[in-house]
């Protein structure tokens, strides 16, 4: 099955598909997956005590997350995907609005990304839009810092 997430434009922006995987004919008969094949997943100790951490904290939900079938699961955890995709799209679209707004700036970030392939523009923008933002952000935090130090 293949799902196009868009949000409100006409061009899709992520592709998520969903299929089964077939089993290769080289394949043990008895529905495992050979040993080859199996994914590797890593482990971070800190996320793994914070999981800890809140299961402990949390025994009713996480009796409820143990009783849920694995269809309902991976259901699940694909919902949270397409939320924080949805999430991500919403927050682009409006940091183009806002660069949109105002022709000063939206020339200002058309001449940076005039040598970027034309459909990669919009994506660049953003990005440059939010490290911006991060920068400005942080150096107000610090000059408001150094003004309560000082005690004025």
């Amino acid at each position: 099955m293949n799902l196009t997430l868009s949000a409100g434009n006409s061009k899709p922006k992520t592709k998520l598909i969903m299929s089964k995987v077939k089993t290769p004919p080289n394949a043990p008969s008895n529905g495992g997956t050979p040993v080859a094949d199996a994914p590797n997943f890593r482990s971070n100790p800190e996320v793994d005590a914070k999981i800890d951490s809140y299961i402990k904290e949390n025994p009713k939900y996480w009796n409820f997350i143990q009783a849920m079938p694995r269809d309902r699961l991976e259901r699940t955890v694909v919902l949270n995907e397409v939320r924080q995709l949805d999430r991500q799209q919403r927050m682009r679209e409006g940091t183009m609005k806002r660069i949109n707004a105002s022709p000063e700036l939206k020339q200002a970030y058309e001449t940076l990304v005039k040598n970027v392939p034309q459909d990669q523009r919009e994506e660049v923008m953003t990005q440059i839009a939010r490290q911006t933002q991060r920068a400005v952000s942080r150096s107000q935090g610090q000059q408001q810092t150094k003004g309560e130090a000082v005690g004025v």
